[in-house]
């Protein structure tokens, strides 16, 4: 099984319904006690606001750039925002 990334923390919680949500997809499909490989990393969404209200587009972009890099740094084989 491919290696999940996932970059949370947009809102913590729809980050803890989206884990929930693909462990619950994989044991529906594989059965037992698997669930998903994943690499979960969450940002803290002040900071983004923060830039966001500012209209710091790129300050944004670099802020989710940075986030996306460590979870592909960390072994993801691919990303889910």
């Amino acid at each position: 099984m491919k290696k999940i990334g996932l970059l949370g923390g947009m809102s913590w919680e729809s980050t803890a319904a989206y884990y929930r949500l693909i462990n619950e997809g994989v044991k529906s499909t594989r059965g037992g006690l698997h669930s998903a490989e994943m690499i979960l990393y969450s940002v803290d969404f002040a900071p983004i606001e923060k830039l966001m209200q500012s209209a710091d587009w790129d300050g944004v972009g670099e802020k989710i750039t940075d986030a996306a890099l460590r979870v592909e740094r960390a072994g993801a084989d691919f990303l889910l925002i």
